[in-house]
């Protein structure tokens, strides 16, 4: 098609996207699956371009490697997403915060 994307905002988050675009004419590139209740009112659509692979990443301060209820949320984020790997444009980068 030829399209190519124009970004005019860079936001910290999905719902300030929404919000922003809610209240001018332009668009946002938002998950669907974690967004719906935010949406609502609002239009949808497939965008006609290809975009970048997603990049998942889990921060932590090194103090809590090995805090045992910490490892266990950590690897059930690592399973969750592990498993929509295969789905779509997913990778997994798990790092630390630096000191």
């Amino acid at each position: 098609m030829g399209l190519a994307r124009q970004i005019a905002a860079t936001v910290a988050g999905f719902a300030t996207a929404l919000v922003l675009v809610r209240e001018s004419d332009m668009i946002a590139t938002v998950p669907e699956r974690h967004t719906a209740n935010l949406r609502t009112d609002m239009h949808s659509f497939e965008l006609p371009v290809d975009l970048a692979p997603l990049t998942i990443a889990m921060l932590w301060h090194p103090r809590l490697d090995a805090d045992p209820v910490h490892r266990w949320l950590r690897a059930c984020l690592r399973e969750v997403c592990s498993s929509q790997v295969a789905l779509g444009n997913l990778q997994l980068d798990d790092q630390r915060t630096p000191r």
